[in-house]
């Protein structure tokens, strides 16, 4: 018996004893991967962008960050604070708060700051770790002009807002279900048509795309919206905004052309 054929049956006996690990070969990217080809063979990834090109080649080079698990990249924040600094940008949505960095950040440059999140009672209620519940808007409730709305987006009325955001940050739950959910009420809701918009976790890391969220993406926003999709470059999000942007093709073994230069300054939290 081959080493492949015993590893086989080794996993297919686990398998038999715990049923519920077949969520993980089921759940896993390769298998989203397949499932995204199956419907968009001709799409594989977005295009490419520089943040520079988002905001007539000013770029923020400071952001705050815990550095912890669950933050975004350094670059991430920095996209959305290039995104908030642009003169066009007046109001900010953003689902799905955590800890409050994206929010935080982009409070700098936009006063008109609203983020929604499930409520403590709520996270309480699906079991979540106390430590999780009480850590969301640790730090953006540190800024009383940032209002915090509480709410599960299955059912937040989205309408009921009556308001147009000029950048909507899209971050909360990242499976297939609930993206699809998020993004389509956004931009039944939210959005105006200069309205700029923008995905957490597009990809796992700046060059390795997470399929089941892209694949929630392109079928949220239509057809006629896939034009002016676009990936951020050394980031894990994507964007949608009609401007019109120079792009680059998207390469997971791309060798480096430049390199990020950081200070990190700490201070008591």
């Amino acid at each position: 018996m081959t080493s492949k054929i015993q590893k086989l049956f080794s996993v297919i006996q686990i398998i038999l004893k715990k049923p519920s690990l077949i969520n993980l070969i089921n759940d896993s990217n390769i298998v989203f991967e397949e499932r995204f080809k199956q419907k968009y063979s001709n799409f594989t990834t977005l295009p490419q962008i520089e943040i520079k090109d988002l905001n007539d080649q000013i770029v923020i080079d400071h952001v705050d960050s815990f550095l912890l698990d669950g933050s975004s990249l350094i670059t991430d924040l920095q996209l959305l604070s290039t995104l908030a600094n642009r003169k066009t940008v007046n109001s900010y949505f953003e689902i799905g708060t955590w800890r409050g960095e994206s929010v935080y950040n982009v409070a700098k440059f936009v006063d008109d700051c609203t983020t929604l999140n499930l409520s403590e009672e709520e996270m309480h209620e699906l079991g979540w770790p106390e430590k999780y519940a009480v850590q969301h808007g640790i730090l953006s409730g540190k800024n009383p002009k940032i209002l915090h709305l509480s709410g599960n987006t299955k059912t937040f009325d989205f309408a009921g807002l009556h308001k147009k955001y000029d950048l909507v940050f899209i971050d909360g739950d990242h499976s297939y279900e609930m993206v699809l959910n998020d993004t389509k009420k956004v931009f039944e809701n939210l959005l105006h048509k200069d309205s700029v918009v923008v995905w957490h976790d597009y990809a796992y890391s700046a060059q390795k795309i997470r399929y089941e969220v892209f694949k929630a993406i392109l079928d949220a926003v239509g057809d006629e919206n896939h034009q002016y999709l676009y990936h951020p470059k050394n980031t894990m999000c994507a964007i949608f905004t009609k401007a019109q942007l120079p792009t680059t093709v998207f390469d997971e073994m791309e060798i480096p052309q430049k390199i990020f230069e950081l200070k990190i300054d700490s201070k008591t939290f």
